[in-house]
């Protein structure tokens, strides 16, 4: 096999090896959350997440954020992940010398027996919420993505996969039950379940006018929800931890972006390679662009999660200072023009098809889906500021700038591997290898 067919090839057949050994199998790429607050199983009463007093004894960012960047607490599966009380934090009894039952899907602690077999909250309101909604799902990587309490938001379709194979009884849910009462109407799955469908949203016809705002409620929905570093609590607080929880994280995003890309108006219209060829070339883009673009709240920070934040100093420490000069750069940017979150959407969407790379077999269609959403952008734009007919214009001179940063950020990653000592995944070596090699 040709080095160019390995890399058109690699992300779909790479599955990250889990680089710490543990667990057993191999990691699973990163995904959108399926701990989400509708969860049938629990309301929002029980904690707010990973993010809850609670969660900071497993789970505790690098260090307390300033008080100026505020971030707003979302529900999680109805249970605080790691909570061991409800008392702001405090646990009231012990429960370190008795043994516990952990989840046969997670690993996590199980609250009980669940259609089945002993499994947590957080995987029990998920089999119920994928039985009732009738939700299929797809695997981004290779169908053998490791579920453990840390990545199990990771990739729905091997989670539900792992809850069957555990032997999770369908029958054990009640199809009429769902919240709100008994259900009196067919579900519309090609509505309720258009996160989870490959099949993408038909672009209009070339020309053709009023359609932006349905591309961008599209992209709204594709957008993947929020991944948490969730620094290793065993690991002191050093630049070794720092390296070690970054790489982790973009790991996982990198993931999330290969599914997220499938539903991209028009993505899936392109061959396989030429899908392929694209995500090489601007994975690292996507992923900086949501970086920045998190990062608008805060002056002097890099919000690479909402639970990994770094100041210039823990950047300076961590060997990560020109990474943070760059992005923070590019945020500024976002800051001036004040970019909302459609225009975020639209941006990113416009990112992934702006590949130049050489491996690009039918350019001319590539360069007919960016051209597609570039005349949504700015048919948005005239629409919401018809005063201003220059802003999609601005917006899209933020590219350049954007395309400068990925490049720090491919050059700083390539340093922590060339210097080694931290863990990377198997997907995640191969695209840096594969940006690496493209000329």
């Amino acid at each position: 096999m040709s080095s160019r067919e390995r890399r058109t090839d690699l992300y779909i057949k790479a599955e990250p090896s889990s680089p710490e050994g543990g667990g057993g199998g191999r990691n699973s790429p990163g995904g959108a959350s399926s701990d989400s607050s509708q969860s049938g199983g629990g309301g929002g009463g029980g904690g707010g997440g990973t993010r809850g007093d609670g969660g900071r004894r497993y789970s505790p960012p690098l260090y307390t954020p300033p008080l100026r960047c505020h971030f707003k607490e979302e529900g999680g599966d109805g249970v605080e992940e790691g909570s061991t009380g409800s008392g702001g934090g405090r646990c009231k009894y012990t429960l370190s010398t008795l043994p516990k039952r952990l989840c046969l899907v997670c690993g996590d602690v199980a609250s009980g027996y669940h259609y089945g077999v002993a499994s947590c909250e957080a995987c029990k309101a998920f089999f119920k919420r994928t039985i009732q909604g009738n939700i299929e799902y797809s695997c981004p990587a290779s169908n053998e993505c490791e579920i453990t309490k840390r990545r199990r938001k990771a990739c729905q379709a091997c989670r539900f996969t792992k809850c069957l194979k555990v032997g999770m009884l369908k029958e054990g849910v009640r199809l009429d039950r769902v919240r709100g009462g008994r259900q009196k109407y067919k579900r519309r799955p090609e509505v309720e379940n258009a996160t989870y469908q490959s099949a993408p949203l038909p672009l209009r016809k070339e020309g053709e006018k009023g359609s932006s705002h349905i591309i961008v409620s599209h992209l709204l929905v594709a957008e993947p929800e929020k991944l948490f570093a969730m620094p290793d609590p065993l690991q002191p607080d050093t630049a070794q931890r720092t390296l070690t929880t970054l790489c982790d994280l973009a790991d996982r995003e990198l993931v999330v972006i290969i599914g997220w890309a499938k539903h991209i108006p028009g993505f899936l219209s392109l061959s396989l390679a030429d899908q392929m060829s694209v995500l090489q070339s601007v994975w690292l883009e996507v992923l900086v662009l949501g970086v920045a673009y998190r990062s608008l709240g805060c002056e002097d920070e890099v919000v690479f999660a909402e639970d990994f934040v770094l100041d210039e100093e823990m950047s300076r420490v961590a060997g990560l200072t020109e990474l943070n000069a760059a992005i923070s750069q590019l945020a500024r940017r976002f800051r001036v023009l004040n970019v909302d979150r459609e225009e975020f959407v639209m941006l990113k969407a416009i990112a992934l098809t702006n590949s130049d790379s050489v491996y690009i077999e039918d350019m001319e269609a590539v360069q007919k889906l960016r051209d597609l959403l570039h005349q949504a952008l700015v048919e948005l734009e005239s629409q919401r500021r018809p005063e201003d007919g220059q802003r999609a214009g601005r917006l899209l001179l933020t590219l350049p700038l954007l395309r400068q940063t990925a490049g720090r950020a491919l050059t700083t990653f390539y340093s922590i591997k060339s210097r080694g000592g931290v863990p990377m995944h198997k997907l995640f070596l191969e695209m840096l290898e594969a940006m690496m090699d493209s000329p």
